[in-house]
């Protein structure tokens, strides 16, 4: 593809979702149709090592920016060695079971720079990264979300949950999803990255947990409102048991809609195999919000997750083809 296309990209999200979006726009960088790439990392996991180092130090949960550390190493041996080692997990039976090599990194060099974004950067020089990581807010915070159903001896009763985890897991219906506090302090350099971007990807992830709570911060939701970069929505291969149950993708667009009626997006991706019985829905969806839907195959054929090399081939003829319709 040709240098002149060159342009940066902004990835928001969590886990391997954002993994898979990462490792896809990270080999456009290499091919150099993207030269400046940064991820902003949902920080609200209240589970495992994370939950574990954020109730013991008060600090960000580190697992989703490990992830999406690891994400964006390159496939030479530095970078394939280094993403294994910060992915390591302690097995035993002591207290060091469970926790992650790349969490206790991260954790190390917050406390000893007192600095995130400083920190994460170090990191990111450590291994080698193919962009930036940084996190959506600077303060930690809870998910919550109000569910009908959770009770099933009151099917359509609505209470509150309250934990990432808890909202991940729960039995119910998800309706809407929210964050305590209401209005963190979004990362400054984030803010920064989203306004100045020419591409803006938001998804693949856990639905409510990851991808809608970037548009709950208020710094952020402001940024990808007043950016002048393309919008490109990445919809979910499935539904998420317990979060996302029963979801087709015109459901997920829909949600994302409803927490952010004002968001302008430009494209909707989304994976040829998951549209059956719900593509008339997302057509009308898309085609409602002035946007355009884009249909590939990018997903790992017969399983459930995003190939980064089909997911990289559609990013690359999004760009490609925006650029000679301008």
């Amino acid at each position: 593809m040709a240098r002149h296309t060159a342009q940066a990209a902004v990835a928001l999200g969590g886990g391997h979702g954002l993994a898979a979006t990462l490792s896809a726009l990270r080999r456009l960088k290499d091919d150099l149709t993207i030269d400046d790439l940064t991820a902003v990392v949902t920080v609200a996991d209240n589970g495992g090592s994370s939950g574990r180092l954020r109730g013991e130090f008060g600090v960000l949960p580190p697992g989703d920016l490990r992830m999406a550390l690891a994400a964006l190493c390159g496939d030479d041996e530095w970078g394939r060695t280094w993403a294994d080692v910060v992915q390591h997990r302690f097995a035993g039976q002591g207290e060091m079971q469970g926790h992650v090599v790349g969490n206790l990194l991260i954790v190390s060099l917050w406390e000893l720079m007192g600095d995130h974004v400083r920190a994460l950067d170090w990191v990111g020089r450590l291994l080698g990264a193919h962009g930036r990581v940084l996190p959506m807010a600077t303060t930690p915070m809870d998910i919550t979300a109000r569910v009908r159903g959770a009770d099933p001896a009151d099917p359509t009763g609505v209470s509150v949950v309250r934990g990432q985890v808890e909202v991940a897991t729960t039995a119910g219906q998800i309706e809407s999803v929210a964050l305590v506090p209401e209005d963190p302090q979004a990362c400054a350099e984030a803010v920064e990255a989203i306004r100045s971007a020419e591409w803006v990807v938001l998804g693949p992830g856990s639905w409510f947990t990851s991808v809608i709570p970037h548009l709950m911060v208020p710094g952020l939701r402001q940024a990808l409102a007043e950016t002048a970069g393309q919008l490109v929505v990445v919809l979910n291969l499935e539904a998420q048991a317990g979060e996302t149950t029963g979801f087709g993708p015109a459901d997920h667009l829909a949600a994302l809609f409803e927490h952010a009626p004002d968001l302008t997006v430009h494209a909707v991706l989304v994976d040829a195999s998951s549209l059956a019985g719900d593509r008339q829905r997302l057509e009308k969806a898309v085609a409602d919000r002035g946007a355009r839907l884009v249909v590939e195959d990018i997903a790992v054929p017969g399983e459930p997750r995003h190939d980064p090399d089909r997911l990289a081939a559609a990013f690359g003829r999004i760009v490609e083809e925006t650029a000679e319709g301008r």
